[in-house]
């Protein structure tokens, strides 16, 4: 009897780039949207990986999963993504095994993050995932390891005070218009895509600037019109951009378009103007900086915006370490025990073959009722498997349990190697 092998946890690896050794432009370049997140998942099934998913965000590209080393992710990633792979490679961090779960933890909780405890980052994480799962690459391992990590995120934003204040480049976009446009309320503001970054600015200009003169305008008009109608705003039609965004005093771009949606010829001719880029890539165009009356802040400018809750942030980073640490250790101790069951279930079958066998040779001869044998036969095999599972949960804190787990299998010839 051949087991299946669980995988080997050093085989699990993350690589990624992010926000502390690229600036914005190059994190575009490699940005995989939902179209070359398919492709890419299709072509992993097809090389024979299927527990794996992307974090595609304004502040990192990342892929996570099994392989036989961390370069086969990599050349993965880059095969679908725009960025030249060699830059890519000088660029890219990479960690296997128990740090490669460490740090899905942290950037789930927003440890890791541009701006400390950005919640958004956990429903782009559950959203991944669910897309990959949807295509047939998230395995037993990741779905239990993203369910973990969700958990977690959730624990520490209600038990710490991590994600207190700032949390969010939504928000730090809102702070940063009050800290450079007086009148707030009497300016034309423009939003320029209604995703979830355009909505969530939205809200928050609406809560904590009190604006109301604000036009969505979205590809989709019936998307801008259904939220403008939610909450009092006005929307125009895609068609009438170019005229909405010349007499606009603000300008937030939430986009997320593959190539620039604001051009500099856009901008000519206007007064003074104030363009925020919350896309990734960059969807306002170079060359609009060029303009004298026009300032545009990116994504990476909006990381400077300093919050008065950072410090009471970094007092929590501690606290929240601590959370992650414990329900780590949970999730190594469930695979390491997901190791010994697939043991313990071949060794139930291979004494469920014996106990068959031996049922089909009494069968003529014998005199008993064949139900009450079987019974008795079935409770034995069950009362044995429990002694083993009893025995190696107790030693599972110390090299025994794996001893046992590995002396089992030899004798009922499982075909399975523990590690």
């Amino acid at each position: 009897m051949q087991v299946n092998q669980p995988k080997d946890i050093s085989n699990f690896h993350i690589v990624g780039i992010n926000y502390k050794k690229t600036d914005a432009a190059i994190r575009g370049l490699f940005a995989i949207n939902q179209d070359q997140y398919q492709q890419l998942l299709l072509a992993a099934k097809a090389a024979g990986m299927d527990d794996l998913f992307v974090l595609s965000t304004c502040n990192r590209t990342e892929i996570y999963g099994f392989a036989g080393e961390p370069g086969d992710l990599m050349d993965l990633l880059c095969t679908s993504a725009n960025g030249n792979p060699q830059v890519f490679a000088e660029l890219a961090y990479h960690k296997s095994g128990e740090q490669a779960i460490r740090h899905l933890y942290h950037v789930g909780t927003g440890l890791d993050s541009q701006i400390l405890g950005d919640y958004e980052i956990i429903g782009q994480i559950k959203g991944a995932a669910k897309f990959a799962k949807a295509q047939g690459c998230i395995g037993t391992f990741l779905e239990r390891l993203v369910n973990s990590v969700l958990q977690v995120s959730k624990l520490i934003k209600n038990e710490t005070g991590l994600s207190s204040g700032t949390v969010s480049v939504a928000f730090a976009a809102v702070r940063l218009l009050e800290a450079k446009v007086t009148d707030i309320q009497q300016k034309k503001i423009v939003l320029l895509g209604v995703g979830k970054i355009g909505r969530n600015t939205c809200k928050n200009m609406m809560e904590y600037l009190n604006v109301r003169n604000i036009t969505l305008i979205n590809r989709t008009t019936a998307v801008a019109e259904d939220f403008a109608g939610q909450h009092g705003l006005q929307y125009a039609p895609y068609e009438e951009m170019d005229g909405v965004l010349k007499s606009a005093d603000v300008i937030l771009v939430a986009t997320n378009a593959p190539h620039p949606t604001i051009l500099k010829a856009h901008m000519e001719g206007t007064a003074s103007k104030l363009i925020v880029d919350l896309s990734i890539p960059f969807n306002v165009a170079p060359e609009v900086r060029e303009l004298a009356h026009v300032e545009v802040v990116n994504v990476d400018d909006l990381s400077k915006v300093q919050d008065e809750t950072l410090q009471k942030r970094l007092n929590e980073v501690p606290k929240a370490m601590s959370i992650i640490e414990e329900h780590m250790e949970e999730f190594l101790y469930w695979f390491k025990m997901r190791k010994h069951a697939v043991v313990l279930k071949a060794v139930k079958e291979k004494l469920t073959e014996i106990h068959a066998r031996e049922i089909k040779e009494q069968k003529n001869g014998a005199h008993y009722k064949l139900e009450d044998m079987e019974q008795v036969s079935s409770r034995i095999i069950q009362k044995m498997i429990n002694l083993m599972a009893g025995k190696v949960r107790r030693e599972a804190e110390s090299d025994k349990g794996d001893q046992y787990i590995a002396m089992i299998s030899e004798i009922f010839e499982t075909g399975f190697n523990q590690e």
